[in-house]
């Protein structure tokens, strides 16, 4: 998954003897400590180390990478294929095709065709990300529909709150009407005795579809976050955005252990236990990348084809927030805009009139399960080495824009409903967090470094005149002239000639 393996163009290849490549992607800390396949002095005999800029800067918590050098048709740019696609579909539809009379029908389509053609040019022509599994173009793809998505928002973020919503219906006519009342919350005993047919009917009505949901997504925020405590932090601080926003929207209105048991326990917990056991076997598992035609036997092929869809290579994500203050405010920074987009979700259902169950918002799920990972990988470069990463990369900027976006069309069309006040008891518990997290940050990052250097000069000082006073061999006592040191050893040097 990273940009070294469409340069492979340029390696030297390998015999066809199927001689494998290990390989580490600079997405896996695969360093001895943390389990880093060993290669057997054969195999790097017979394999030519990728010669690319990733290659000659590594972390330590990352390995070489390796590759056969294969470079099949299915590598390919493939640019003037497509451009000569896209030419012939446009000629066809303007000589061959007759344009219907409907004026709203050819808005549609002019539309959509000029996204498609926007996306087959960043397919084929923008720049790489970190990742190139399967595919780089499946990333490209998905940078391009990350930009088409930030500039339908910046439309939707000027238009008034009725035209915006009306709007909706040219991309399902069952949208642009207000959402019904629904009854949140309701009997929360887990144990219901007045229900003699079923009294654990209320456990049972909680079990829907969203329980799936849950787990899945936990399981593939865990692998873009790559850290327990980071996730936990954000699952059980979302519960609490809950608790507190409930007097907002209704759908935040849950029974107690829907929320700690349900939720973060079964769903959240098992999700991440999964995604944690997923990484742990990522960053164990050897990267040997071979040419499918230079494997002989079908089996060998298959699973080829089948691993293709893992991660070219693998690094551990090692966030230290607490070793100094860039990191400390950029783990900070990633947890808030995760929260604010797991917001967003449910606000965004709200102002714009969309069904919880509606396509649209599963569209938008599936859009950020493909473009957050990348993101989290770009935005962890840029905080971890930001010599080597000078500038925040292109996918995180736009989702980072994104989220912002959301958000604001939020505050716009509904600003009564965003502006309502929190409850007092927990506008004092929100303020005493944020008080302990900012008196932590001053404590650590300023007066505990004063008073560490502080101490480290005293201990310098005293240990000086320490020094100073410690007798030497012949007698004298140490003196921290140069010139005195050199009278010192001419003199013992006499002493030895005579």
């Amino acid at each position: 998954m990273t940009k070294s393996e469409p340069k492979r163009s340029g390696l030297a290849a390998v015999n066809a003897a199927g001689k494998c490549a290990t390989s580490a992607e600079p997405d896996d800390d695969v360093s001895a400590e943390s389990g880093c396949p060993s290669q057997s002095a054969h195999v790097k005999a017979n394999v030519m180390k990728q010669p690319s800029r990733e290659s000659t800067h590594r972390r330590n918590t990352e390995c070489e990478v390796y590759d056969d050098g294969t470079n099949t048709f299915f590598w390919r740019a493939h640019t003037v294929t497509v451009l000569f696609i896209l030419t012939c579909a446009l000629v066809y539809v303007t000589l061959l095709e007759e344009t219907p009379q409907d004026t709203t029908y050819n808005a549609k389509r002019g539309i959509v065709a000029s996204i498609l053609v926007f996306l087959c040019f960043g397919v084929t022509q923008a720049k790489d990300g970190p990742f190139t599994r399967p595919h780089p173009a499946y990333w490209r793809f998905w940078l391009c529909v990350t930009v088409v998505y930030e500039l339908f928002l910046i439309f939707i973020l000027f238009q008034t709150v009725h035209d915006g919503r009306q709007f909706m219906k040219y991309i399902d006519p069952k949208l642009g009407v207000p959402l019904p009342e629904r009854d949140y919350g309701g009997n929360c005993l887990m144990y219901d005795p007045g229900n003699t047919t079923d009294p654990f009917h209320n456990i049972w009505d909680k079990i829907d579809g969203f329980v799936p949901a849950h787990f899945l997504g936990w399981y593939i925020k865990t692998l873009m976050i790559r850290d327990w405590w980071m996730c936990m932090i954000i699952s059980v601080m979302f519960e609490f955005l809950e608790y507190s926003l409930e007097h907002q929207l209704p759908n935040f209105s849950e029974c107690w252990w829907d929320h700690w048991i349900m939720d973060v326990l079964v769903c959240n917990g098992l999700g991440i236990y999964c995604g944690m056991k997923t990484l742990a076997w990522l960053s164990m598992k050897p990267y040997q990348w071979q040419g499918l035609w230079n494997i002989l036997t079908y089996k060998g092929k298959i699973k080829r084809i089948a691993f293709q869809f893992t991660p070219y290579s693998w690094v551990k994500f090692e966030w230290k927030p607490a070793s100094n203050l860039r990191r400390w405010l950029a783990v900070l920074g990633i947890i808030f805009m995760f929260l604010l987009a797991e917001l967003n979700t449910f606000y965004l259902k709200f102002v714009l009139w969309m069904p919880p169950e509606h396509y649209l918002v599963l569209l938008r799920l599936v859009f950020f399960v493909n473009v957050g990972g990348v993101a989290m990988r770009e935005i962890y470069d840029f905080m971890d080495d930001p010599k080597f990463h000078k500038k925040l990369g292109q996918q995180a900027w736009l989702v980072a824009a994104i989220t912002v976006t959301e958000f604001l069309i939020v505050v716009k069309y509904d600003p009564n409903t965003i502006m309502l006040p929190l409850p007092f008891f927990i506008t004092q518990c929100w303020f005493l967090g944020i008080v302990l997290i900012f008196g932590w940050t001053v404590w650590r990052f300023f007066f505990r470094d004063i008073t560490l250097r502080y101490k480290e000069t005293r201990q310098r000082k005293q240990e000086v005149p320490a020094d100073r006073d410690r007798p030497l061999g012949n007698g004298s006592t140490a003196t921290p002239s140069g010139r005195s040191k050199l009278n010192g050893s001419s003199e013992t040097v006499r002493q030895r000639k005579s």
